[in-house]
């Protein structure tokens, strides 16, 4: 029986011929990410270790992004601890404040995350740069622990699910509204510890930047990993990005899935999940025929390691050009790293966003999680184009919140409902 491309990663990497679902084995790792969340617990766990040092100080990322700028003594302690263990041991991608970034879109922008790779993560989100064709996927931060000491970690080799993609997204659809249809198709424990691996004709039809949208939120339908095949676009952003060699691996024609899925991009509208889970998917067509008066909100994100790319960014401009954001409504704008920024003053595009009545933050998963900049009172709502809506996600736990592309959260903002922005902009 042949292998899936994540099979086919995971035994190159484990030294073994071929791999089977199932199957326990020891892989050597590429790269190990840790943010300021996570990190610190997992520098604690190393020292207990008594090894010396790291495996290899250029295979280990450290960026502080969840409470950077530090909102309080706690961020800025638990950021000391990894300064100080970056600086012992001589770690060569530890980014600090005014050169980080959200780290699931400053990794590719500094091309550290290639195709072909083992990439693992103490962030769940880590599964982004499946993207790439690389294997990434989350791991806790007592796996990190080990990660850094040894370069290796231990899988249950994944099942996986084929999506085969077909067609060509309308105008205002983008790969949010591709993952958010999935997920309501299939649910938030669809693709429980499997391989999400994505196929097809309509691949080509999705820029870089949907499909590591994505990829991101694979395990928000409880995926291990998300793949995309590595075709031209690919290639084009590997060669103007990677900072090391890659290595495509494609799917045996015999390769086992556990399950098939025909994805039309063509039919695919804006869609939202409502609160409480991402699988809670709504149409904006089924939004207006359902809630005639309207889905009043009191906040609206754009940004996060899901959405803060420049692509994100330029469809938020141009629902936003010539507009202002409703009145009462608070718009918070976060570009994921510091070149995304660069370019967004550069292409006029922050002009656009202040005089809209929006505010701009600097890099940061601060509102994602509830950390800072953006938390929600008891009663509100916001828009978001985060990745998760639990209870109590970005603040109180009587507040809600609603996933969303750029275009749609851009619109709502304008509107002060949510939005079809198709209506907005026709």
């Amino acid at each position: 029986m042949g292998m899936t491309m994540t099979q086919k990663i995971l035994a190159a990497r484990a030294g073994l011929a071929e791999v089977q679902a199932g199957q326990l084995i020891e892989v050597g790792l590429d790269l190990v990410l840790g943010n300021d969340i996570t990190a610190p617990v997992a520098i604690r766990e190393f020292e207990k270790m008594e090894v010396g040092t790291v495996f290899d100080k250029d295979k280990i990322a450290l960026v502080p992004d969840h409470f950077t700028p530090n909102k309080d003594i706690q961020s800025a302690t638990l950021c000391k601890i990894m300064r100080e263990f970056a600086h012992q041991h001589d770690i060569t991608h530890y980014f600090e404040v005014g050169e980080m970034g959200i780290e699931h879109a400053l990794l590719p922008e500094k091309g550290l995350t290639v195709a072909g790779e083992v990439i693992i993560g103490a962030d769940s989100h880590t599964c982004t740069y499946g993207a790439l064709g690389a294997f990434a996927t989350g791991v806790g931060s007592t796996d990190m622990a080990y990660a850094m000491a040894t370069g290796k970690t231990w899988f249950k080799v994944p099942a996986a699910i084929k999506f085969r993609l077909i067609g060509e997204l309308s105008e205002w659809v983008s790969g949010k509204d591709v993952i958010l249809h999935i997920i309501g198709q299939i649910g938030v424990d669809g693709a429980l510890y499997k391989s999400m691996e994505f196929t097809g004709a309509g691949v080509s039809n999705l820029t870089m930047d949907d499909r590591f949208t994505i990829a991101n939120m694979a395990i928000e339908a409880g995926a291990k990993n998300g793949i995309f095949p590595v075709d031209g676009a690919t290639k084009e952003y590997l060669e103007a990005q990677a900072t090391k060699p890659y290595k495509v691996f494609t799917a045996d024609d015999d390769a086992e899935y556990d399950e098939e899925h025909l994805i039309d991009l063509a039919v695919i509208r804006p869609t939202v999940a409502f609160p409480h889970l991402p699988e809670n998917t709504k149409t904006v067509d089924e939004i207006v025929a359902s809630y005639p008066e309207g889905i009043r909100i009191d906040q609206v994100i754009i940004g996060s390691c899901t959405n803060g790319r420049i692509e994100d960014l330029r469809i938020a401009a141009k629902v936003l050009r010539g507009r202002r954001i409703a009145k009462g409504m608070r718009c918070i704008i976060i570009p994921a790293t510091q070149k995304i920024y660069l370019e967004a003053i550069k292409e006029g595009l922050l002009e656009v966003f202040v005089e809209a009545g929006a505010v701009i933050s600097p890099p940061t998963c601060g509102p994602c999680l509830g950390g800072f900049m953006g938390v929600l009172a008891a009663g509100e709502r916001c828009v978001a184009t985060t990745n998760r809506n639990f209870v109590g996600r970005m603040g109180h736990v009587e507040s809600e919140i609603y996933l969303a592309s750029p275009a749609v959260a851009a619109a709502s903002a304008v509107a002060g409902i949510i939005t079809n922005p198709e209506e907005l902009m026709a």
